[in-house]
């Protein structure tokens, strides 16, 4: 514990270091204060009808990844999740449409009009999703809560305007964050809406534990607490695991050819990731069952009924069953796309280098292929099961649904995932400044 609390001292000795810290927490505090915001023109006192909305289900969910703005009616209701969603189109797209691929491909030029290509479209979703988000709130709330009057259009037009300005805004303060600030910054935003929730969601499982008659006491808190850091610890393994694969390299020699003889001196290692797609499958898979409840309520049959019923409960088992399958083949599907195993293996040949057994070029890129599809089956397997472990604890454990929600699923990982991102940047400078990382023990590195 002394040594952490040396490295936290340290950290404040490097000046650009503890500047860059300090911007990032005033914009968050400013992203967190602003989902506060009741928009104009809606009572605060009335928003009971949309709180209960949010209490389980779906709503539950998109109220998590927004830090309760969704049920708070605020001007960042809809959060920075209309850039996610933009940013995954724009990624799916480079793989079909040439002038993407293109762009792709022009370095660092590309790249921002890649971005600004993402910005225009978050814009033209929050112009989608905010009459949604107000009808919702007209079928939600009562009509006294519209202080502009009941399905006025002027109420409409406003809302969806500032909707689209605090989303907009929201992805504003993620850039900078990214660019003068410590971490990815959209990550940030979204794992401080994650974590705001979890003091009121830990303190109701603590009350309802420890009611008169509650299922289990002090003894199964104490349970939880455990399983949960278990499922922490896990999910930083399967974070940072990897499968590395020895790699040689021959020196040049003096005349420009490869020397075989040094060859054995020279090994380095690709390290291939047991969980190279990160959340994305769970983002994916999470988008397409929005879908159904979305399509059945068009329709008052019974059979839309129960579609709506079954894939609008994210804690029932046939929900689960289907959103298991789908995390499983949307990891192989974003794995393909994100790890270019014939780049990698022309990257390679060009470099000299080669896997030892393997003959350089096309052996060599269907060895590292067929090496990701062996290790990203159990890690398919484990990414799903983290996804549907709150289900598991609901139904097993009997934890309330609001404290399920941090048992796993998108919350759980990216909240580890972000963690570690931001733990490696910051190590990255104090090991630049001879300091021991976050991670490391012992006294301060002397300069060599």
């Amino acid at each position: 514990m002394k040594k952490f609390f040396e490295t936290l001292s340290n950290i404040w000795k490097i000046e650009e270091l503890k500047n860059k810290i300090l911007f990032t927490l005033g914009l968050l505090l400013v992203y967190r204060f602003g989902a506060q915001v009741t928009l104009p023109g809606i009572d605060a006192t009335k928003l009971q009808g949309l709180s209960s909305q949010t209490e389980q289900g779906l709503g539950a969910l998109l109220d998590a990844f927004t830090g309760g703005a969704f049920s708070q009616a605020s001007v960042f209701a809809l959060g920075i999740m209309p850039y996610i969603s933009a940013s995954i189109i724009v990624q799916l797209m480079g793989i079909a449409v040439p002038y993407l691929q293109k762009l792709q491909n022009d370095g660092e030029s590309g790249r921002k009009k890649m971005t600004q290509i993402t910005r225009w479209l978050t814009i033209a979703i929050t112009l989608v999703q905010g009459p949604a988000y107000i009808y919702n709130l007209y079928a939600q709330l009562p009509s006294d809560a519209f202080l502009l009057g009941f399905n006025s259009f002027s109420f409409l037009f406003s809302s969806v305007l500032i909707l689209t300005t605090g989303t907009v805004f929201a992805m504003w303060l993620g850039e900078k964050i990214t660019d003068k600030g410590i971490g990815n910054g959209i990550s940030l935003l979204i794992m401080v809406g994650i974590i705001a929730r979890m003091p009121i969601s830990f303190v109701q499982e603590i009350q309802t534990r420890t009611a008169a008659g509650g299922n289990g006491g002090a003894m199964m808190i104490v349970l939880e607490i455990i399983i949960w850091l278990l499922l922490i610890l896990a999910c930083v393994y399967l974070t940072i695991a990897v499968r590395r694969i020895p790699v040689q390299y021959a020196r040049r020699s003096a005349s420009g050819t490869y020397d075989a003889a040094s060859v054995s001196g020279n090994r380095q290692w690709i390290p291939l990731k047991v969980n190279a797609s990160g959340v994305m499958p769970i983002i994916f898979a999470q988008a397409i069952m929005f879908v159904p409840p979305a399509l059945a309520g068009l329709s008052s049959s019974d059979t839309a009924q129960y579609i709506s019923n079954t894939f609008g409960n994210i804690f029932g088992w046939e929900y689960n069953v289907v959103f298991a399958l789908l995390i499983i083949i949307f990891t192989y599907f974003y794995t393909a796309i994100t790890v270019p195993t014939n780049k990698m293996a022309d990257d390679l040949k060009r470099s000299g280098g080669f896997i030892p057994s393997v003959r350089p070029g096309a052996d060599t890129a269907d060895y590292l292929d067929r090496i990701m599809s062996l290790i990203t089956f159990p890690g398919s397997l484990f990414l799903a099961f983290v996804a549907i472990f709150p289900a598991i604890a609901v139904s097993l454990l009997g934890v309330q649904q609001g404290w399920a929600m941090f048992y796993g699923g998108t919350s759980l990982l990216i909240m580890v995932s972000v963690a570690i991102d931001t733990i490696q940047q910051v190590n990255s400078y104090l090991l630049n400044k001879q300091y021991d990382g976050l991670m490391r023990t012992g006294k301060n590195r002397r300069s060599l």
